[in-house]
């Protein structure tokens, strides 16, 4: 025990002494780095994303994902994974064998390198996918790394959450684990990435995030961190993450499409939120993304005719902090397997393309606005419309954004403010009454 912590006390060492020059030229006060206020994130499905199923296939497609205008590109996990007790044929991308090498069945680190390298040079930032709870089964450290790395059952047999079986967790109660995991994500930071979406990240003890991260913001104050995780305790830019999942929204936008809700409901989640959760995390807004298509179902079964409305207002709602995902900007209107290779082979463009491709332009058009955290137009409500329609204004500086959104089934009529064009295809409002179809909506700005 006392050689463990020996060694615990060594890698924590390193840890805090990182890149001293970064460190030193890091901005105080910084809350999160500039450049992700005015930013739509693309969840890419590495898999999944064109026949070839690799690095190179990404590649080929960074020029379309220039013209949808998205900005930052969430690499779902490109590690090498396991293969003892792997699930389906191509196992889980979470079951991850070795954090420093990339998985071979996307090709090789001088293709990921090239990808990183090419999507840097169009402007793209590139967030990894890390998984910190758990490894695959015949993970590197499972033997290489002292037994009390991982939890362990009464028969010193090491275990798994839910149904996980292909996983084992790590035991965070061992601050060995902690340099070891700050370790192995300044490894990818080294090599230029711009930060991490960190997955099951509410799985994982705050007292680990908040030893490792602080230090590691400093030494690449330019990081971006995402915690897939809803807890407040997570929130604090200063000393954990830049954003959150807002999955309570989700499923609240879920059940208001299914008719199990309505605007009242989001108007108390939305105050509630903000009491909750502060104003300063962003909260990444989303219809889809890799969980919801493969085992919930595509926004279209999940959220029908109001698939559309419900993206327009995760790009529009305070402190919203828009997600895409794979396919969603061609309407894909089916399930992605998630262990066995199904990839979209047909990207042609669509009206769900244009529509994603002006949504996206929107939100960088108003980016003072609609920007997520304590900088955006605080949320002001517009009176007198009909009960299922939700109506808000956001200010900022000299922009203004109105948003008038019918969550009903039935058409709904609406005064518009004059003096206005509609954001989404810039055309002037000439005349104020509108009457919005059901799941219609109208984006106004200056």
């Amino acid at each position: 025990m006392k050689k463990i912590l020996l060694v615990a006390a060594a890698l924590m060492t390193l840890v805090a002494c990182g890149n001293k020059k970064t460190a030193e030229n890091a901005p105080s006060g910084r809350l999160h780095p500039e450049w992700i206020y005015n930013t739509v994130v693309y969840e890419v499905n590495i898999r999944q994303f064109s026949p070839e199923a690799s690095f190179n296939g990404v590649t080929a497609q960074l020029p379309r994902l220039k013209k949808l205008g998205v900005d930052v590109l969430w690499l779902m996990p490109m590690y090498e994974i396991g293969t003892v007790e792997r699930k389906g044929t191509l196992g889980s991308y979470y079951a991850i064998s070795d954090y420093k090498k990339v998985n071979p069945e996307f090709g090789t680190m001088a293709d990921f390198e090239n990808l990183l390298a090419e999507a840097h040079k169009l402007g793209f930032k590139v967030i990894l996918d890390w998984v910190a709870n758990q490894t695959a089964p015949d993970h590197v450290w499972m033997t290489e790394k002292p037994a009390d790395f991982y939890e362990r059952d009464s028969l010193g047999n090491a275990i798994w959450e839910y149904d996980w079986t292909d996983t084992r967790s790590l035991n965070y109660e061992n601050e060995a684990v902690w340099a070891a995991q700050a370790d192995c994500m300044r490894f990818w930071l080294d090599k230029g990435v711009d930060g991490f979406r960190c997955d099951a990240a509410g799985e994982v003890p705050a007292k680990f995030w908040k030893g490792i991260l602080p230090q590691m913001k400093k030494d690449y104050p330019e990081m971006l961190l995402l915690a897939e995780a809803e807890k407040p305790e997570l929130t604090d830019p200063r000393e954990t993450f830049d954003a959150s999942y807002a999955w309570k929204l989700h499923h609240l936008m879920n059940d208001i499409a299914q008719g199990k809700a309505g605007v009242a409901d989001l108007k108390a989640y939305l105050a509630e939120d903000d009491a909750w959760m502060g104003t300063e995390n962003f909260r990444m807004m989303f219809t889809s993304n890799h969980d919801e298509n493969s085992w919930s179902g595509t926004e279209f079964e999940r959220m029908g005719d109001a698939a559309n409305v419900m993206a327009a207002l995760c790009f529009t709602l305070p402190k919203g902090w828009p997600l895409i995902y794979t396919g969603q900007e061609i309407g894909l209107s089916r399930r992605l397997e998630f262990f066995e290779n199904d990839p979209i082979t047909d990207w042609s463009a669509n009206s769900y393309t244009d529509f994603f491709t002006k949504l996206t332009a929107m939100r960088h058009a108003n980016a003072e606005a609609l920007a997520p955290g304590e900088r955006g137009g605080k949320l002001a409500y517009v009176e007198g419309v009909p009960e299922n329609v939700l109506a808000f204004s956001r200010k900022a500086g000299k922009q203004e954004v109105f948003v008038f959104a019918n969550l009903g089934t039935e058409p709904a009529q609406v005064l518009l403010p004059t003096g206005y064009k509609d954001a989404m295809s810039g055309e002037p409002v000439k005349d104020g009454s509108c009457v919005l179809a059901p799941w219609g909506f109208v984006i106004l700005s200056k």
